[in-house]
């Protein structure tokens, strides 16, 4: 039972991270004007995106440095996401005791 409810998170924390990579790449294609943002569907897109996303990346934007332009949130929640992909779902699926170390 742990080991599937393990599995579906890991699905779902996969999806997240695939959902920030296309907010990150939108964000450079806006950016640099290869999109226009008064296209509806570009708007739909990363409205969805940023209502997705934000609550996740605004409390570590509050915590990061300010880095003169670059954002670096999107790589630090990317990096937490993994580790708790790496520490601690993937021994639940594999019936494995969790261990941080």
């Amino acid at each position: 039972m742990i080991s599937s409810l393990a599995y579906v998170l890991n699905l779902l924390l996969t999806f997240f991270v695939y959902l920030l990579i296309a907010q990150a790449i939108m964000s450079w294609l806006l950016a640099f004007n290869v999109v226009n943002y008064r296209n509806q569907v570009v708007r739909t897109i990363w409205e969805f995106l940023a209502r997705i996303t934000e609550p996740l990346l605004r409390p570590i934007r509050r915590i990061l440095p300010s880095f003169g332009g670059i954002d670096l949130s999107p790589l630090v929640l990317i990096l937490i996401i993994i580790f708790l992909q790496r520490a601690i779902l993937f021994p639940l699926e594999t019936g494995q005791p969790i261990s941080l170390l």
